[in-house]
């Protein structure tokens, strides 16, 4: 899909779809759970699906109505050998590993750069347990049980592991103990997933920081809740505000557990001088942070060594798009610099990279300077309807098929 923006302010207000970070932990924990759920206010994109797609092959059933998930969960009725497609949704594929494993283990299967994205991490963890994770065709194969124990995670890698487990073990037999190395990333992703698992009535004692006791042989207490609006999908329409919108953003909780409610500090602060911040907590909001700040004054941002196993290597992706319009991006190992520069209309195509947050930042650029994105259909993964929102700010979009 081909999508054509003018430049123009947008005004207006938007009601922010649902946390797609929550709705994977809520819809995890009712699949989980003895009994039917109702989880409301949930808005279905590509990766809440693929969550779905494997509860139901798991044991649990998944229906939706509007905007309404139930699900009727399996407990520990776990259906080993099942084939899991996780489209690519990595909060699917790492989530769901260890809870295929209480059932023995399944296939999963992905597209796009999913696989590549590894999951080296439990493959050291399952070492000398049991448990052998191996390649197949578009995916790995994950074989054995998972026991409880004492577990040993690093923090500096993906918190989408560190949640698995915590999904996992409390349906094991015994008590287990989670350490988490140090630096501990991305801490408030766990803190959601804590969260959810408190709701569903499980037991999680959480101290220093970084150690977890989970108690074996719980039950998952079945859900009727609401998903809760999404702050990395709200921070693209707060940095219009930034470069001369004025849109009112609604459906948010100001006291929520997302990292990304940190966007607004982080927006206000490249808006008034060129900052240096930090993302190694909140790395999906690097693509709109260094829209804003090629487009104000310039930025330096420390923590950027996990943007390169995301849906793609979005540092070097945003330094290569954004140079089509004249900004200036210095990429290294763990940091990257942007150069408040001249923009001007883009001299090609901006290519969307098949993510969609690059191709979210990319619009709120063209806003600005005028733009044409290539593979624009990737927003779908996490927000189908971001183009019609645009709209209804008075944007002017045109679609190409």
């Amino acid at each position: 899909m081909r999508v054509k923006i003018k430049k123009g302010a947008a005004f207006g207000a938007v009601d922010i779809p649902s946390s797609k970070s929550y709705a994977h932990r809520l819809m995890i924990c009712a699949g989980l759970s003895q009994g039917e759920s109702r989880i409301g206010g949930l808005d279905r994109n590509q990766d809440v699906l693929a969550t779905a797609d494997c509860l139901t092959a798991l044991g649990a059933s998944v229906r939706f109505e509007d905007r309404n998930a139930f699900i009727r969960g399996c407990g520990k009725n776990i259906i080993p050998g099942q084939r899991l497609e996780c489209r690519e949704s990595g909060s699917t594929l790492r989530f769901l590993i260890p809870v295929a494993l209480l059932g023995g283990g399944g296939d999963f299967v992905g597209a796009g750069r999913l696989m590549e994205r590894g999951v080296g991490v439990y493959e050291k963890l399952f070492s000398g347990r049991g448990i052998e994770i191996s390649p197949i065709k578009n995916g790995i194969s994950a074989k054995g049980r998972l026991k409880s124990g004492e577990y040993i995670i690093p923090g500096d890698v993906s918190s989408q592991f560190i949640s698995g487990m915590l999904f996992a073990l409390p349906l094991a037999d015994g008590d287990s103990k989670i350490e988490v190395t140090q630096p501990f990333e991305s801490r408030s992703y766990v803190d959601m997933t804590v969260d959810a698992l408190r709701q569903s009535g499980i037991d999680i004692s959480a101290h220093g920081g970084r150690f977890f006791e989970i108690k074996g042989s719980q039950e998952y207490r079945p859900l009727n809740t609401k998903v809760e609006g999404d702050w990395s999908n709200a921070a693209f329409f707060y940095a219009l505000n930034v470069i001369g919108g004025n849109v009112k953003v609604n459906g948010l909780r100001n006291d929520s557990c997302q990292g990304d409610r940190i966007c607004l500090e982080y927006l206000r602060r490249l808006s008034l001088g060129k900052a240096t911040i930090n993302i190694s907590d909140c790395p999906d909001l690097a693509p709109i942070l260094f829209t804003v700040a090629a487009a104000c004054h310039g930025g330096v941002f420390e923590g950027t060594r996990r943007l390169a196993i995301k849906e793609s290597d979005r540092a070097a992706v945003m330094a290569q798009e954004l140079a089509k319009c004249g900004a200036e991006v210095k990429v290294g190992e763990d940091a990257a610099e942007v150069i408040a520069s001249d923009l001007h209309e883009p001299t090609e195509p901006f290519c969307g990279h098949n993510d969609h947050r690059v191709i979210m930042s990319l619009s709120v650029m063209s806003t600005l300077v005028g733009g044409v994105i290539e593979g624009a259909q990737a927003v779908s993964k996490s927000y189908p309807g971001f183009f019609d929102a645009l709209s209804r700010l008075g944007v002017e979009v045109e679609i190409y098929d």
